[in-house]
């Protein structure tokens, strides 16, 4: 597929640098005159509500939270000053003071002649880690931290255990990651170099996560999956967005998903846009997934549940998303949907993104598959504007890149 695209001109840095400021226009959330609302951590499911201020990382029903809608902020409100997602901490539930950042955020969003059309690559592998779950990261143990955790604990084995250990070690806190016991040594090499406690559990993903249950006992449960505030760092990725596009917003975003934190986080920034009259409309949200492990994408087509299968795109290979319903709420509320991949596809996809330049893991090469199929099926015009996220570095998925190239490692 990639050989079609050779001859393609060369990418245009449209953000992540200097990023652009629109005339004025909308005013801040100040501005509008709206009152402050109460924030708390709510089930959307029950309606039950928790305090902001008691940590906290699921309901006394085992349920998973979310943080209560709020207002949004205004082009006012961004402290230009930081170069940093902490631009936009006055989006945040509840003030931070001491937050743990290594410069995550401000990402390049490079426009780019890929399979299917032009679209705006988010190229978020530039996060400290190497992966989109910076973002998360720094707000949550920034909380965390605030609220006297010293101590914390998360079952991953990629992208997620990476982060955690990277910003545990930033901010002088105690990480235990739990990782299966059949996990490659290679994967666990970046938290331990963060200085993270390996510990392996006999079994399969599920059992890891089990076990990580039962230590929450312990240890504080940091996960990436369950906390709300997880989700608060990932919600900076659409403020950024509509900064790096002259404050508006575009048209269609792609996001590989598993569990779906960039699919939500997305969905609340958007909608706290919405909410504060600083865009007309949300953009529409597609979650990409492998047609071997697509839970979300699955339901979101209609289609019937399937057996997982092993697959390429390792790192969205969630079997049992905690937060489905959510996610399938937020891809209808946007307009937007959901692109299931088959091996082919993926691998196309990752081999024609490293020709053009960008080398990033299989996983999140499905944003620009599916963007090619949505095109390809009409769903996204090609004079929209499309951004597709490429949410993890291809020095994470080295041997993947060996597989595909036929070569020996």
């Amino acid at each position: 597929m990639s050989g079609h695209y050779a001859g393609l001109g060369g990418p245009t840095i449209r953000g992540g640098g200097g990023l652009p400021i629109a005339p004025a226009g909308l005013g801040s959330r100040q501005d509008l005159g709206e009152p402050a609302i109460p924030a708390h951590l709510t089930d959307p499911r029950s309606g039950a509500r928790y305090p902001l201020e008691q940590p906290r990382w699921r309901g006394d029903d085992g349920a998973p939270l979310l943080v209560s809608d709020l207002p949004g902020i205004g082009r006012d409100d961004i402290a230009r000053g930081v170069r940093s997602l902490w631009r936009y901490a006055a989006a945040l539930p509840l003030p931070l003071p001491r937050p743990i950042s290594l410069g995550e955020g401000c990402t390049p969003l490079v426009e780019a002649a890929i399979p299917g059309g032009t679209a705006l690559l988010k190229c978020e592998w530039f996060a400290p880690s190497g992966s989109f779950k910076d973002r998360g990261a720094s707000v949550m143990l920034s909380l965390l931290r605030e609220q006297g955790i010293t101590e914390i604990l998360e079952d991953s084995s990629g992208n997620g255990g990476a982060a955690i250990a990277t910003y545990a070690a930033a901010s002088g806190m105690r990480a235990t990651i739990f990782v299966p016991a059949g996990t490659s040594p290679a994967k666990t090499v970046q938290a331990r170099a963060a200085g993270a406690a390996i510990r392996l559990v006999p079994g399969s993903r599920q059992d890891c996560a089990e076990a990580a249950l039962a230590a929450a006992e312990r240890i504080f449960y940091a996960s990436h999956n369950w906390h709300p505030f997880f989700l608060e760092g990932t919600k900076t990725l659409a403020y950024e967005l509509w900064e790096d596009l002259g404050f508006r917003a575009p048209d269609a975003v792609i996001v590989p998903c598993g569990a779906g934190s960039n699919v939500l986080g997305c969905a609340r920034g958007f909608a706290e846009l919405l909410r504060a009259g600083q865009i007309p409309r949300l953009p529409r949200l597609y979650a990409a997934q492998p047609e071997a492990c697509g839970p979300i994408a699955r339901a979101a087509l209609g289609l019937p549940a399937a057996s997982p299968r092993p697959t390429i795109a390792e790192g969205t290979a969630i079997a049992q998303p905690i937060r489905l319903p959510e996610c399938l709420a937020a891809l209808a509320a946007s307009g937007g949907g959901a692109v299931l991949l088959n091996e082919e596809e993926i691998a196309a996809a990752t081999r024609a993104l490293a020709e053009r330049g960008f080398y990033v893991e299989p996983t999140c090469a499905q944003a620009a598959a599916a963007f090619a199929k949505l095109r390809a099926a009409g769903a996204i015009g090609p004079a929209e504007t499309a951004v597709v996220v490429l949410t993890g570095s291809g020095l994470k998925a080295t041997q993947r890149h060996a597989e595909l190239l036929g070569v020996p490692l």
